[in-house]
């Protein structure tokens, strides 16, 4: 199963490079909001305190030097017109992530279609997946990380922004930003163990060197801030070759 596809221009399915093959189907699709991608990828309320800060500064600076309220308005006007400029092209970026992005999982895998240039769709079939973790943000959304499974490697630059951050070595595909992110890792916890399931029933033991698949668990809510693991369901080894 070709892993990257880079060469399509039309879709024949919403998110897919491709039409699904006979016996495969598609049970969710779902792409990030874009608010979620500006704050936490594209770091938009950082910049805005930023200049918020730079403001206040200048502020209090022209008002300790003695200009009038005139005068100390005037020499904060261009750092508020950068920063709302650079809220502004960061927001874009957001919301074309956003709009360019789709993530389907079927009864066999999992396909990223990402980039706002040049669109690049990346199948992962469930044997490259050794596990998916889910984390619930505080505005109802969630992120859904997935770690490979070795041998599989996953490419850092080619998946930004949808991969787990700081993560560069062991690349792990990140699902961003869900609206409905508990039925997401519900849909894909279950197709994973249908999958392993079907799999190992056709034989006798799973093939070498493959490793235990875990559906999606709960690793922090940012509530609290306290880890509170929730396995959904644990699942033994595919062995498929890819």
């Amino acid at each position: 199963m070709t892993l990257i596809h880079t060469d399509y221009e039309i879709e024949p399915v919403p998110g897919l490079p491709e039409p699904l093959p006979e016996g495969e189907r598609m049970l969710w699709q779902g792409r990030p909001k874009w608010q979620a991608m500006a704050v936490r990828v594209f770091r938009v309320r950082l910049v805005a305190i930023y200049f918020a800060v730079l403001v206040a500064w200048r502020l209090a600076a022209g008002i300790s030097d003695g200009l009038t309220p005139t005068e100390t308005a005037a020499s904060v006007v261009w750092l508020v017109g950068l920063g709302s400029a650079a809220v502004a092209l960061l927001s874009l970026f957001a919301f074309l992530s956003a709009k360019t992005t789709m993530y389907t999982v079927t009864n066999r895998r999992l396909v990223l279609r990402v980039g706002m240039a040049l669109p690049v769709a990346v199948n992962l079939p469930f044997a490259a997946i050794a596990s998916a973790d889910l984390r619930l943000r505080r505005d109802g959304t969630g992120d859904i990380a997935l770690a490979m499974a070795p041998p599989h490697k996953a490419s850092y630059a080619l998946l930004w922004p949808h991969v787990r951050p700081w993560h560069f070595s062991k690349a792990q595909p990140m699902l961003r930003g869900l609206v409905q992110p508990r039925e997401a890792a519900q849909v894909l916890a279950a197709a994973l163990a249908a999958e392993a399931a079907a799999t190992t029933s056709g034989q006798a033991r799973p093939a070498a060197g493959s490793v235990p698949v875990r559906g999606p668990r709960v690793v922090r809510q940012d509530k609290t801030g306290a880890k509170r693991p929730e396995v959904s369901r644990q699942v033994p080894a595919q062995g498929v070759p890819v």
